[in-house]
């Protein structure tokens, strides 16, 4: 699977003119299920997430968790992570999972966030979103698993 995780102050995803999700703080996950991912997959990079050490401590350096600090995260499908740019200058996706595999493994992986004591709020899988958001740092990170 792959992710690209943002550190946020405060994050929403907006469809057809309503928020449906919105977090204060924490990460906004956009989440993209590849071919061959496995549910091990999820669960290894809902793990990585939840422990990764990058928000401030006392001492204002990236050591804390968003277990340590009790944020929740805000987990967007977004399969446009499976871009592949080498050849011409249209986006390929056919490394993407399937939609139904993609679906399964995204709201898979939205439950072991959960389930590790992380708050979860989600998009919606397959419609169009508005996705807002306050990059806090920035800090963006990329995870392959």
């Amino acid at each position: 699977m792959r992710a690209l995780i943002q550190r946020v102050s405060h994050a929403s995803v907006t469809v057809g003119g309503d928020v449906i999700a919105k977090i204060d703080g924490g990460l906004l996950v956009l989440i993209c299920a590849m071919q061959g991912d496995t549910e091990t997959n999820a669960g290894t990079l809902a793990s990585k997430i939840s422990k990764l050490r990058i928000f401030r401590d006392d001492a204002d350096r990236m050591n804390r968790s968003l277990l340590d600090i009790g944020a929740s995260a805000l987990v967007v499908s977004q399969f446009t992570l499976a871009a592949d740019t080498s050849r011409g200058n249209r986006p390929g996706f056919s490394s993407a999972a399937a939609p139904d595999r993609g679906r399964e493994l995204y709201e898979l992986f939205a439950r072991e966030l959960h389930e590790l004591g992380v708050p979860v709020q989600t998009g919606e899988f397959g419609a169009d979103m508005a996705v807002s958001l306050v990059n806090d740092g920035p800090v963006t990170i990329w995870l392959d698993t």
